[in-house]
């Protein structure tokens, strides 16, 4: 795995992650009231990959550090472009919204641009960016140890009985080491500029209006960038939205992971108690309700007893196995892997091989960038630690699979900086040109929670339902219809006349 991509898995936000995931602030009085910075010119240079897009190019684009001191300080964000390779029929600008926080833009369209490109058919010139914090756009560090960089650290998951207090001590010290060393950069990472910088490059490209795809934690950006601007859209596509509750928002998108990976993961085991994964050694039971005791054995034994891995220093351990699990859960083509390391398990002499997701702690600045973005955009509810160890107590008990991680602290509890503004509610004013797609059976952002996203938008949205698991589904889990009606919708307009389904 990238570390893009493991950074979304935290919250996937996309997310959690795991997660994924993640929330705006509504723009300040003395910001709306400021003089406007000029918009600059954007200079571009060849940044094609091996294996991408053929013609990608790269430019910077300087944002303000403040969008209440427009002309102050500036920063830049890293942005990225595939020109249509069909003038003729061209129509506008599409851009690509990672998940996270976390998500390269630049990276997702290297990987995704090719596909766009034969699906749309030239209709757009692909844009995508880096938000603040990300990739080759400006960082900024919060000096945390490795240990506390680790996938498992960083997504909070409970000491082995349960108990929270190492996850409240890590969480405290996080919040301090932010607070020291981030300083104005770390607190500009927040979703209302990733939005305003999103907006200063439509700008900057010459556009009236944005067509936009976004995923995951993009979905809100999306959202958020639709509510703000409305009449700065085109053609909108959410895909695989949480709940934009204002009040939550990304601690509402962790909860929301307990239920999501109880709807996702029967796939998983019938997938996994199959007689077609004999012939490869992965059958983990006769049957499909054998596979949860299964795995909750071994997360048991690896809790008492951590497996030492071909990693030095690193071993396997029950929240090791049980993140990734999760992982495991967002996409079908993850299925194999994880079944060969549980049935190798198995074996008491085996020394298993971790994901590399969890082999190496995230860079600081990675880290800091995902922290900063839950941390700044809404503030997090404090509690006493019994308080904080009956809500994992309980939840631990109605999802095992999860083990309490989704709702256990977070350094957001213990934040120095108070939010600049009230997160946004996303309501159904402005046009009505936003498709959503969403997986029945999502991991991260559970159907029963985009129906929240589904209703704040009214009649600006249309929802089609993919029946099948996983997250992210556009041009990511093989489903013909849901890959062809975004298509048409971004190709032609054209949206279903009301919400509907796709059959797996």
């Amino acid at each position: 795995m990238t570390n893009s991509r493991n950074k979304a898995l935290l919250l996937a936000l996309s997310a959690a992650a795991a997660a994924t995931a993640v929330t705006a602030a509504t723009l300040p009085a003395q910001a709306a009231a400021a003089p406007r910075a000029e918009v600059p010119a954007l200079t571009w240079q060849p940044c094609a990959k091996p294996g991408g897009p053929a013609g990608q190019e790269c430019a910077d684009l300087p944002v303000p550090l403040d969008y209440a001191d427009p002309r102050g300080p500036q920063i830049k964000v890293a942005v990225s472009r595939i020109r249509s390779d069909r003038p003729e029929a061209r129509r506008g600008t599409l851009v690509v919204i990672p998940g996270g926080p976390g998500g390269s833009g630049v990276q997702r369209l290297t990987q995704k641009g090719t596909a766009l490109r034969q699906q749309l058919g030239g209709a757009y010139d692909l844009v995508a960016f880096d938000p603040r914090g990300v990739g080759g756009s400006t960082t900024a560090s919060c000096g945390l140890a490795p240990e506390d960089r680790y996938l498992t650290a960083l997504r909070s998951w409970p000491a082995p009985d349960g108990d929270i207090t190492e996850n409240l001590a890590r969480s405290r010290r996080t919040a301090e080491a932010c607070a020291r060393n981030g300083g104005p950069v770390l607190r500009s990472f927040t979703t209302a500029n990733q939005v305003r910088d999103m907006d200063r490059l439509r700008a900057a490209l010459g556009e009236r209006k944005l067509s936009a795809w976004g995923v995951s934690y993009g979905t809100y950006v999306g959202a958020v960038y639709a509510q703000t601007y409305p009449g700065r859209t085109d053609r909108w596509v959410l895909d695989s939205s949480g709940d934009p509750d204002p009040k939550r928002v990304a601690r509402g998108w962790l909860a929301n992971m307990a239920q999501g990976s109880e709807d996702r993961f029967p796939d998983f085991a019938a997938w996994a108690a199959h007689p077609d994964r004999d012939k490869d050694g992965l059958r983990l039971a006769q049957r499909p309700e054998d596979v949860e005791p299964l795995l909750l054995s071994l997360f048991a034994s690896l809790d008492r007893t951590p497996r030492p891995s071909t990693t030095p220093g690193v071993p396997l351990t029950g929240n090791g196995l049980r993140q990734a699990l999760q992982n495991t859960l967002y996409s079908d083509s993850a299925f194999p892997a994880f079944a060969r390391l549980a049935a190798a398990l198995r074996d008491p002499a085996h020394t298993p091989a971790l994901p590399p997701e969890l082999a190496r702690p995230l860079r600081d600045e990675d880290a800091a960038q995902l922290v900063a973005v839950l941390c700044n955009d809404v503030a997090w509810p404090g509690g006493s630690q019994a308080d904080r160890q009956r809500a994992v107590d309980e939840d631990r008990a109605r999802h095992p699979l999860t083990a309490g991680m989704p709702v256990n602290v977070l350094p957001c509890s213990f934040w120095k900086d108070a939010p600049q503004g009230k997160p946004t509610k996303i309501t159904n004013h402005g046009p009505s040109d936003i498709l959503m797609i969403q997986s029945r059976r999502d991991p991260s952002t559970p159907h029963s929670k985009s129906l929240k996203m589904r209703e704040a938008l009214g009649d600006r949205a249309v929802l089609v339902t993919v029946e099948q698991g996983g997250h992210g589904v556009y041009l990511g889990n093989g489903n013909a219809c849901g890959d062809r009606t975004v298509t048409r919708f971004l190709t032609t307009g054209e949206r279903p006349a009301r919400d509907t389904s796709c059959a797996n």
